[in-house]
């Protein structure tokens, strides 16, 4: 799991490159009329936006848990990625295309480039320091996994979104890039505006990766199989035990997991051997699984013995 240091890091670095980004980016375009140029400082301008959300959330999870909110406020994360992701796809994604539309109705020749180069050469630099931070969070809890494995399993927001929109803010500025080159080299100023609509393409995309994903984080999604079956498996491997139902985990934040587990003790044991066996349960599921911070432990066999969950 990666640290919330390496994680805020990593969204500050992000904010800090996409205001200047786009500061600079909103420059080149009023100089140079590139419909390429000015979505793409929308895409800065909505990503600086998206990295304050994100933080914010981040914030708001770190609350402890209170009458109100018993169980803390880890979703918070959650519910502002899914904003993050709506915004991605209407602002950043629809503006991206308004613009390429309306350039390509109205082409306009683009007058000295120099500005456009400068800037995107300033902003692949800027923007890879700033991929290279959130690459850094991601690899934290890679492990041996590959990229798309770990991003599919990761339920931390704070990683995946900013990697993502880095990611993407890269290959957007490759196709801002390519528009203003080529537009150039062939005197074709259509091709401007094809690229914007292609980075509306590209934010489009990323922010139904991100909407599928916060969507499942909301509604609630367990742990994956292999975690299961070992956790059965050290369950079971305890003493006196007869039986144990599947368990049940929902993730309350990117490292706030909630476990509830069905034990059939052995009829022999008495009421404090009992609760001495669930505190070792949770002590040895938590030292291999310290996500794993609430526990519930129900002896549903106890018939003779009234017996309530135990946290």
């Amino acid at each position: 799991m990666s640290s919330p240091n390496s994680s805020k890091f990593a969204i500050y670095g992000a904010i800090g490159a996409n205001v200047a980004i786009a500061a600079s980016k909103f420059v080149a375009a009023a100089f140079t009329g590139s419909s390429a140029m000015l979505s793409e400082g929308i895409h800065s301008l909505v990503d600086s936006g998206n990295g304050i959300l994100i933080l914010y959330g981040v914030k708001q999870a770190e609350k402890p848990a209170d009458k109100r909110h018993p169980f803390g406020r880890s979703k918070e994360l959650y519910f502002w990625a899914l904003i993050v992701a709506i915004l991605v796809f209407s602002v950043g994604g629809g503006m991206s295309f308004y613009e390429g539309i309306a350039h390509l109705q109205h082409p306009a020749p683009l007058s000295d480039p120099t500005w456009n180069y400068v800037v995107l050469g300033l902003s692949l630099v800027f923007e890879g320091i700033s991929c290279f931070l959130a690459f850094k969070a991601f690899n934290a809890d890679r492990g041996d996994a590959g990229f798309w494995d770990t991003l599919r399993r990761s339920k931390d927001p704070s990683v995946f979104a900013i990697l993502l929109e880095d990611l993407a803010a890269l290959l957007g500025l490759v196709i801002a890039l390519a528009g203003v080159y080529f537009g150039q080299l062939l005197n074709n100023p259509y091709l401007d505006g094809a690229a914007s609509i292609a980075i509306g393409v590209l934010l489009v995309c990323v922010a139904l990766f991100l909407i599928y994903k916060t969507k499942r984080l909301l509604v609630g999604t367990g742990v994956d199989d292999e975690t299961i079956d070992d956790i059965e498996g050290i369950v079971k491997a305890h003493p006196n035990i007869v039986q144990v139902g599947p368990p049940l985990t929902s993730y309350l934040g990117p490292a706030d997991v909630i476990l509830a587990l069905d034990v059939e003790f052995t009829q022999q044991l008495t009421a404090n051997e009992i609760e001495l066996a669930i505190d070792k349960i949770q002590d040895d599921i938590r030292a291999k699984y310290p996500e794993m911070k609430r526990i519930f432990v129900e002896a549903k066999s106890l018939s003779s013995r009234e017996r309530t969950p135990a946290a």
